[in-house]
């Protein structure tokens, strides 16, 4: 393989598990793009050490849009080779997956790589950027919404071990983030200001005074406090009222989808800086 050949991108640690990205699957799976689409090709990059997240992804879109295909990329030939290994599993039906699961796995990074110059209308990111410095993050996004089908969406950001924290940036195919969204479980949760822990590359060094992603989240701790004698309601009730007071000071769309216990703001209202 020459050096123009070459994925582009460092190895992830390869951290994986079952349901691990569950959060951002379903939302990937009810987001416009996919309906609106005439070629569904999602991308997984980064899967990591085992081929789960990528099987899943394609599970959970399916149920909405039977005729998606979705590649898994990896920069690690070791990883590629056991996930198409684990792919013949599933094909052979030895495994909870649909044996005609429509998925397949290649060596690719932020390059990424499809078969047939095909453009992707989603690619999911998660986890990957984490190891990169924050100043890296822009060129990345802009390398990989480079890719992107017409109207196409980039998914990065980062989530917990157990899929109960996740965050995520939407950017569009000119490389601008639009939007972040926060996802949390909402039962047994203290503070959702846990949230900063996962943050994107992009903002978790920017959650200080000062920062209007530390003032997002010190208002959504506020509100929660707040709502707190509603708990015996049940955890969605308090933080759906703890967004409906929240709203009334920042821009939170998709209200539809509080009741997942997401959040979702215009990336302006996050952004980095003064």
């Amino acid at each position: 393989m020459t050096a123009a050949e070459r994925p582009v991108g460092q190895i992830t640690r390869g951290t994986t598990g079952t349901n691990r990205l569950r959060r951002v699957d379903r939302w990937i799976a009810r987001h416009p793009v996919l309906r609106r689409t005439a070629d569904p090709l999602v991308v997984d990059l980064g899967f990591g050490a085992s081929a789960v997240t990528t099987l899943e992804l394609e599970a959970r879109i399916h149920r909405v849009r039977g005729d998606v295909d979705v590649l898994g990329l990896e920069i690690d030939p070791a990883r590629v080779a056991r996930a198409r290994a684990q792919l013949a599993e599933v094909h052979a039906g030895e495994t909870p997956f649909r044996p005609d699961a429509r998925v397949g796995f290649a060596r690719g990074g932020f390059e990424v790589p499809a078969p047939g110059g095909r453009s992707p209308v989603v690619i999911r990111a998660m986890n990957v950027l984490r190891q990169y410095e924050e100043g890296e993050v822009a060129d990345a996004w802009r390398r990989m919404a480079a890719r992107l089908a017409p109207g196409g969406i980039l998914v990065e950001g980062t989530c917990d071990e157990l899929g109960r924290i996740a965050t995520w940036v939407e950017v569009g195919p000119d490389g601008n983030p639009r939007t972040l969204t926060v996802s949390l479980r909402l039962a047994g949760l203290e503070l959702p200001g846990v949230a900063a822990e996962r943050l994107p590359k992009a903002l978790i060094h920017r959650n200080v005074p000062g920062e209007r992603v530390h003032d997002f989240l010190t208002a959504l701790d506020r509100e929660w406090i707040r709502a707190a004698p509603l708990s015996p309601f049940g955890p969605v009730h308090r933080w759906r009222s703890a967004l409906a007071a929240l709203a009334h000071e920042w821009p939170l769309p998709a209200r539809s989808r509080w009741r997942l216990g997401e959040v979702t703001v215009p990336w302006a209202a996050v952004a980095p800086g003064p």
